[in-house]
């Protein structure tokens, strides 16, 4: 199941992976890109008319700008902000990576490259045997690891880069993103993970308001482009 794009991965929640994937989104769509988007799986949901909806999912859409179904785009929506499988089990669903690949070609196929934003860190259980690793395994693309710039980051990093190494998951690079305005001595830390990860991040977002950091992304573009993004 080839496809052109990226699986937006991070090193916990909470560190900036739907503002990178949203920027990237709309960096492509600049291009002339048709861009589909997907957030297969979501914990912490708002109860609407038309069903749950989550605020990471619905912000892909928008940036999108495609007519997508909220279906496709997140078929596993689940209300409390819990982990996924504790979330699944609590109402009897089993999250199904083959719907989830399904949902997915649907979406493939209307659009030129895809971003698909994980949930939670690159391991994060989605059922007692599975997590989000296999989701980005099954759909085989790339995963570009979003690093929170925090205390714990490097060991953070460290872990998830040989979890993806271990896969056979192609690595699409890393993205440094400021998520503790207090956190000490930044450069020396990303000086560090620089050497751990092997390679310079791809972009260095700042603990700064959405529109600063999508002008980073779409700065960076053109060296993420230039990667392998296809298995």
């Amino acid at each position: 199941m080839s496809a052109q794009g990226l699986f937006v991965t991070g090193t916990d929640t909470e560190v900036g992976k739907t503002v990178v994937a949203c920027g990237l989104v709309r960096a492509l769509r600049e291009r002339g890109v048709r861009v589909g988007v997907m957030k297969p799986i979501a914990s912490g949901a708002m109860s609407t008319p038309a069903g749950l909806r989550n605020a990471d999912a619905l912000d892909l859409l928008a940036a999108s700008g495609a007519s997508a179904s909220y279906a496709d785009v997140n078929p596993y929506c689940f209300e409390p902000p819990i982990s996924p499988h504790i979330a699944a089990e609590d109402v009897k669903i089993r999250i199904d990576i083959d719907t989830i690949a399904h949902h997915y070609r649907e979406l493939a196929a209307q659009a030129d490259w895809m971003v698909v934003e994980g949930a939670g860190g690159w391991l994060a259980p989605i059922s007692d045997g599975e997590s989000m690793a296999d989701i980005a395994a099954a759909l085989e693309l790339p995963a570009l690891l979003v690093v929170g710039l925090k205390l714990g980051c490097l060991n953070h990093a460290l872990l998830t880069r040989r979890s993806i190494a271990a896969r056979a998951v192609r690595f699409a690079g890393w993205v440094a993103s400021g998520v503790d305005p207090a956190m000490l001595r930044v450069a020396a830390n990303l000086s560090t993970l620089e050497r751990l990860l092997g390679e310079p991040p791809l972009a260095v977002l700042p603990h700064a308001p959405a529109a600063v950091r999508s002008l980073v992304l779409r700065e960076a573009l053109p060296r993420l482009l230039q990667r392998p993004t296809s298995s």
